[in-house]
């Protein structure tokens, strides 16, 4: 397995992994992201001007998984702090050590930053990922409320 940041030849083969983990989260339908969202995300990746940044997994010549993660300030710390937003594998590479290494991979670079804290959420019904986050980081009970604005 290869970990490396994304490239702009990526996008035919990050698209349905991306796709998969918005359809995981139920993102699909009337609650579909547009398409205006999924181009933002892809340019963002590549503008250095923004502090979100992407990898993937490769294996067999084909992307199996995604990370994508951003940089931001902290009210309760003087340094940078890294939150995983997206983490995603297909569905036959899951149990497969992917997850995990790119979890891995993610803090070795903030490490290389010089930054201490990685965090993330997930849904609490998305057992088999809890499995793994369980063993890798610490869940310190927090509950995320959302709203909206219209």
């Amino acid at each position: 397995m290869i970990l490396r940041p994304i490239e702009q030849s990526d996008l035919d083969a990050w698209r349905p992994l991306w796709d998969g983990y918005n359809e995981f989260y139920e993102r699909t339908g009337d609650a579909a992201l547009s398409e205006e969202v999924t181009s933002t995300t892809w340019a963002r990746f590549f503008d250095p001007a923004e502090p979100i940044f992407a990898m993937v997994a490769e294996g067999d010549g084909q992307l199996v998984g995604l990370v994508h993660y951003l940089f931001h300030r902290s009210s309760s710390r003087i340094d940078l702090v890294c939150y995983l937003q997206d983490l995603f594998t297909l569905p036959t590479e899951r149990g497969k050590g992917v997850g995990r290494a790119l979890i891995e991979a993610v803090s070795e670079r903030t490490h290389a930053e010089g930054i201490k804290r990685v965090y993330w959420q997930t849904h609490e019904t998305n057992t088999p990922g809890r499995r793994l986050y369980d063993s890798v980081a610490e869940n310190q009970g927090f509950i995320v409320y959302v709203r909206d604005q219209p």
